[in-house]
């Protein structure tokens, strides 16, 4: 399969975009005045500010010396634009994987932090190769050959967990462990899986009880990705089932935040979390 260049990662393709921005700004120069001097077309400076193609380290160059940037700015977004070409292991699934959800295997591997509220499953990160299976069996559009590559897609994506310097705290609704998804045997496993996980040093998955009635994310699941600085702008994703929402303005993010910390508050604590489900696990077990 041929994969466009313009496939390749997103982060340095939208940090360059948002540098190049910033430096045709602080300049005084609208993108009409870029465009007369570059002999570009609108879109093109406008794609590029949104980090949408990968970048050739000529045009860098001609923006930079239009905008008046230093030599070492210069010399250093050139170098970032070599890696807007860069792809992503995930490429050689791009049959099986939307052209959405690649921008956020991306942010995915560059977040510092997540965190996660899921409402009706154990998270992707998280989920077994049996768990994984028969959630995809339930859909009418996957043949068996692409449950297979999306399967292998998802546990690949589970290797970010085994990095110290990033940490997870998952909170998970009771129906994401009540829920017999691929039966008693399979579910038992997922279960087993999740108290063990909760033990690593990174990694916190707490559980919000039945118990605890309405709380403000009975709207749905979401994830808030924290970046270190300099990098990425702290990030909202949504996932929904054609497309997904990414926000990454202070006045959308900090609802989620907020949201994220209520029902914190509400969830059990990371013992008890393990406590419930692992008395989950054993009933499965014994029914």
């Amino acid at each position: 399969m041929t994969v466009p260049s313009e496939q390749g990662s997103t982060v340095p393709r939208r940090r360059l975009g948002r540098e190049l921005r910033r430096l045709r700004e602080a300049a005084h120069i609208t993108i009409e005045a870029a465009t007369d001097q570059l002999e570009w077309s609108r879109q093109k400076i406008w794609r590029i500010e949104r980090g949408e193609p990968a970048m050739r380290a000529l045009d860098v160059e001609a923006m930079c010396k239009i905008y008046g940037a230093p030599k070492d700015l210069t010399e250093a977004l050139k170098a970032l634009a070599k890696e807007t070409k860069a792809r992503g292991w995930y490429h050689a699934y791009g049959d099986v994987i939307p052209k959405w959800f690649e921008i956020y295997i991306d942010l995915e591997t560059t977040a510092s932090l997540q965190e996660v509220y899921n409402g009706e499953l154990v998270d992707g990160l998280l989920q077994t190769r049996s768990y994984i299976e028969a959630i995809l069996r339930t859909s009418t559009v996957h043949t068996a050959a692409d449950i297979e590559r999306i399967v292998e897609v998802r546990i690949a994506r589970q290797s970010v967990l085994g990095n110290d310097g990033k940490k997870f705290d998952f909170i998970l609704n009771e129906a994401a462990i009540r829920r017999p998804v691929g039966g008693p045997l399979a579910i038992g496993h997922q279960l087993r899986q999740l108290a063990a996980m909760s033990e690593h040093s990174n990694i916190s998955i707490r559980i919000l009880p039945f118990a605890t009635g309405a709380h403000g994310a009975m709207l749905g699941s979401f994830r808030v990705l924290d970046f270190p600085a300099d990098s990425e702008p702290d990030t909202v994703y949504i996932e929904q089932l054609t497309g997904a929402l990414y926000l990454d303005k202070a006045h959308e993010l900090e609802p989620y935040r907020d949201q994220f910390r209520n029902i914190g508050n509400l969830a059990l604590d990371q013992r008890k979390s393990r406590d419930l489900i692992l008395a989950a696990e054993k009933e499965f077990c014994s029914g």
